[in-house]
């Protein structure tokens, strides 16, 4: 069985582009941009984990499709699941294409286990979703100064697509990117950032190493470009650049993390939404040396544990998870996912056992929203009510699904770490495995589910069900299930009105 999204509405769509909801962190990811029915213009879509040529789909990119793209409608939920697609074929009469999710990769992901088709179609969610949403900026975007920047990143790519790419497909450019495009439309509050857009063509251009002029004003005496770090001018003012300012200002590099591609972004100023907007969490200030040196070590052993214990999750971390963003302090969160940052984590230093859990935990977050892009797998609003095990609020039914598959992931985890001898990792698994299995059935009766989102949440269950192979020693997992129906009792004595819903 293969799970196509929605075809598009035979009537063309207004041009308007509604603000886009402020995004949130937590284990219940809002709705950032949904991708449309429609997206990649015929002829522009990749072959399966290639990424997208830049120039060629701004050029064959027609206006009333890319203003389809971003088209919300009037609700939060509404157009939820419609997606692109990479594979199969034109849309009659429509000339784009759309996502197919075979059943077994519905399945490979729902088990939360990585596999390469997984992979591939969260990374390519992402680079379809962020080009529609660039374009939709570009589009949008008053005066020709931004498609003069537009035309520099253009260049670009032609002498190093993928230098480009990472720039375009930064986690903070979705974060900037969401923001501009409500500003744009928003008819009150401050204006659009459009300045950022010379501040991503500069770091394409640098990385590239093409010869190019541009001026650009820093922000606070700092100028932000993005996966290079800040240029710091010696005067306030506007900015000439060249293709050696890097080398001939003082700069203030990203801070690259040991042992692969991931960063640790203390600098850009959209690696968390602005603080305009309400959030449970906030990314730390610019770290010392020390703090670097701090994450360093912790970031390393957490690779190190990752690794012996489950060397599938850490190539898979790795796969996904461009930056991580210091969490500030005055926040009991250990992590948090933005949905707008795709391939990004916001984490609190922390020891290397308790930040490589919290890595398995959060990637899952990001993988699970991006196949919520290209497939419906509910319909219910945003009304807490449900028992989540892991919070003392009620949830929605987005919130306690995302968190159910989050700690499913972590279950697992922690049952390979107690293979190994891991100590006190046997109790870890036994309490959270509990957890994931004490809700799944609510999550399975919820009628609000899809006939997709039932097969998801199935083969969640078929993947919890399997760590029966391998049980923790003693009477462990009963100890968990009877500590959490203590929980659960308590939970509902608390909140009497929704004790129903936590029964099945």
């Amino acid at each position: 069985m293969t799970h196509h999204t929605r075809s598009a509405d035979a009537e063309p769509r207004s041009r308007a582009v509604p603000a886009i909801p402020d995004p949130r962190a937590g284990d219940s990811p809002p709705d950032g941009v949904p991708l449309p029915e429609q997206a990649l213009p015929e002829g522009a879509a990749p072959s399966p984990g290639q990424g997208l040529p830049w120039a060629r789909v701004r050029a064959q990119g027609r206006p009333e499709d890319w203003a389809r793209a971003v088209d919300r409608g009037q609700g939060r939920d509404q157009g939820r699941g419609q997606g692109v697609a990479l594979e199969g074929g034109a849309e009659p009469g429509g000339g784009l294409v759309r996502f197919a999710v075979s059943s077994h990769t519905l399945r490979a992901l729902a088990s939360t286990e990585p596999s390469a088709e997984g992979t591939r179609l969260v990374r390519d969610v992402r680079r379809s979703k962020r080009l529609l949403l660039l374009r939709a900026v570009l589009d949008a975007a008053p005066g020709a100064e931004a498609a003069e920047r537009w035309a520099l990143l253009e260049e670009a790519e032609r002498q190093d697509p993928e230098a480009v790419r990472d720039v375009l497909h930064y986690p903070a450019t979705g974060v900037w990117a969401e923001e501009t495009l409500r500003r744009l439309h928003a008819s009150q509050g401050p204006p659009p950032d459009l300045a950022h857009l010379g501040a991503l063509a500069v770091a394409a251009a640098l990385r590239a190493g093409i010869g190019f002029k541009a001026t650009l004003r820093p922000v606070g005496g700092r100028l932000a470009l993005p996966t290079l770090g800040l240029l710091r001018p010696d005067r306030p003012g506007p900015l000439a650049l060249t293709e050696r300012s890097w080398d001939s200002c003082a700069t203030l590099p990203l801070h690259a993390l040991p042992g692969g591609r991931t960063a640790l972004d203390d600098l850009d100023p959209y690696r968390a939404p602005p603080a305009a907007h309400p959030a449970p969490v906030r990314p730390a200030r610019r770290l010392t040396p020390k703090g670097h040196k701090r994450w360093d070590t912790q970031w390393s052993g957490a690779l190190t544990l990752l690794e012996r214990y489950d060397s599938a999750r850490a190539d898979e971390i790795g796969r996904l998870l461009r930056t991580v963003v210091p969490l500030g302090g005055g926040t009991r969160s250990s992590g948090a996912t933005l949905p707008a940052a795709a391939g990004s984590v916001l984490a609190r230093a922390q020891a290397p056992p308790a930040l490589a859990a919290t890595l398995v935990h959060e990637v899952q977050h990001g993988k699970l929203a991006a196949l919520a892009d290209v497939l419906t797998l509910h319909t219910a609003d945003r009304t807490p009510r449900l028992w989540a095990p892991w919070r003392s609020d009620p949830r929605p039914l987005e919130g306690l699904l995302h968190g159910a598959y989050a700690h499913l992931a972590l279950a697992g985890y922690w049952q390979r770490a107690a293979l190994y001898g891991a100590r006190g990792a046997w109790a870890q698994h036994a309490r959270v495995r509990a957890q994931v299995a004490a809700v799944l059935p609510v999550l399975r009766a919820q009628p609000q589910l899809t006939v997709t989102g039932r097969e998801f949440v199935d083969g969640m269950a078929a993947a919890e069900r399997t760590m029966d192979e391998l049980p923790p020693p003693g009477d462990q997992h009963a100890t968990a299930r009877r500590a959490l129906e203590r929980e659960r009792r308590a939970w509902c004595e608390a909140h009497p009105e929704l004790a129903a819903f936590v029964q099945v």
